[in-house]
């Protein structure tokens, strides 16, 4: 199988919706508009991975300097600055017929080298406890239960520092 990632374009969004809402509840998935919001403001922060130049995932996220992960209106974008040190990821997600087979390793650290190569400063997550370890995989370090209750569920906060 052909794996890349690339940077989002217009023409991704109702296919990365497609995935969003196959692979999320419907209480905690993104909305179209949303991800429209995400790929439109913040393009250089949205990455999707392609199997054979088929969309099979991605990873979105905006900036901010002040991070608070339980503020969402910032899964809108308001007070998103491109120019802020601290990428809060939104969406990590693989569509689920392709679940299972290492390709979020592959999603993750080209995320992760695209936020060097933008000289952030920080990396901020929310995930449940079955991804806790997974993040740590990555250099993630545990921050602490979140104030979030987003869809009805208990999530943790993970932050991966980049510059020090």
């Amino acid at each position: 199988m052909n794996l890349s990632t690339r940077q989002v374009t217009p023409s991704d969004i109702d296919r990365c919706f497609e995935i969003e809402s196959s692979a999320y509840p419907l209480e905690e998935a993104a909305t179209r508009e949303k991800i429209k919001v995400r790929a439109e403001q913040y393009p250089e922060g949205f990455i999707v991975l392609e199997s054979d130049h088929n969309i099979i995932g991605f990873i979105n996220s905006g900036c901010t300097d002040e991070v608070v992960m339980s503020d969402e209106n910032f899964k809108e974008l308001i007070g998103h600055s491109s120019t802020a040190a601290n990428v809060v990821i939104m969406s990590v997600v693989i569509d689920p017929v392709f679940q299972g087979l290492g390709y979020s390793s592959q999603l993750m650290n080209a995320f992760i080298k695209s936020v060097v190569d933008l000289e952030k400063r920080a990396i901020h997550l929310m995930c449940k406890d079955q991804y806790v370890k997974l993040y740590e995989k990555f250099g993630f370090k545990y921050s602490k239960v979140s104030e979030s209750s987003h869809g009805g569920e208990k999530w943790h906060e993970m932050l991966l520092e980049i510059l020090k």
